[in-house]
């Protein structure tokens, strides 16, 4: 009774609080967002896009941050696309772009195997099974907060939308996200540098 309905109408409750922002594209996210998260993370650094080249040239001095976030306790996982898989060559042919899927695939693995062994940082390919279902959606965690790009028709990641979430309770967006990327890994083919 004392808040004006236009006010209730943009006070977010139950699950809608997980929403922190949405952007129409993922290259429209700015670039310190993802460099705030990364350096925030202290548990847990999921990256579960199907190529996740991107950050390297996002994020200043990404491979000694995740190199440095590994060594300090925090669980660093990367889980790509198979550069050889069948779903890997049909997105190339759907995107038609210069940059190929695998190509991007294969810069992200450059600049893993750059990072040598690194404990506490891990990566897989996703089975040929789950290929489709990763190339649809990407996943980066940080803690407890994500960053999710459904990706639509024949655009390449940085022209499909992107939302920014944080978990705010059980099962909520945050949690059906990030449960789909576990899903993935547990079924992922692990890769040695």
């Amino acid at each position: 009774m004392l808040w004006p309905q236009a006010v209730k109408d943009r006070i977010k409750t139950g699950n809608d609080r997980e929403m922190v922002h949405s952007y129409p594209y993922r290259s429209a996210c700015p670039s310190t967002v993802w460099a705030d998260l990364v350096e925030g993370a202290t548990a847990e650094l999921f990256f579960a896009g199907f190529t996740n080249y991107f950050f390297w040239t996002q994020v200043p001095q990404f491979s000694e941050t995740i190199r440095r976030k590994a060594e300090a306790g925090c669980r660093v996982r990367f889980l790509l696309g198979d550069p050889e898989g069948e779903v890997t060559r049909q997105r190339e042919a759907i995107e038609d772009v210069a940059l190929t899927v695998s190509t991007r695939i294969r810069t992200t693995l450059e600049h893993l195997d750059r990072l040598g062994p690194a404990e506490g940082v891990e990566t897989r390919f996703s089975s040929s099974l789950d290929a489709i279902n990763h190339v649809s959606l990407s996943v980066f965690r940080f803690d407890h907060e994500a960053l999710v790009t459904p990706h639509l028709a024949r655009l390449v990641g940085h022209d499909s939308p992107l939302l920014h979430l944080r978990r705010q309770g059980d099962g909520g967006m945050f949690d059906r996200f990030a449960e789909h990327g576990e899903e993935l890994w547990e079924r992922g083919k692990p890769r040695q540098p």
